[in-house]
């Protein structure tokens, strides 16, 4: 769990967004809404497959960019 140590003077809107912060990079959000629902293996392994895709088609898409292939 994130902990953020308040510093003096500093107001509580800045520490919450310093807090939302670690969260978000923790990946705590991310897990919670996987979680929220019960996932099938088999649409868990057909997301993972898509995801798996579409970063292959990005990396590539970037290369092609790039001039490198």
């Amino acid at each position: 769990m994130p902990a953020v140590q308040v510093r003096e003077e500093e107001s509580f809107e800045n520490a919450l967004r310093r807090f939302k912060r670690k969260c978000e990079k923790s990946g705590i959000l991310t897990e919670l809404k996987k979680r929220q629902y019960f996932e099938k293996p088999s649409v868990k392994r057909k997301r993972r497959l898509l995801q798996a895709r579409k970063k292959e088609i990005r990396r590539m898409a970037e290369e092609r960019r790039l001039g490198l292939r």
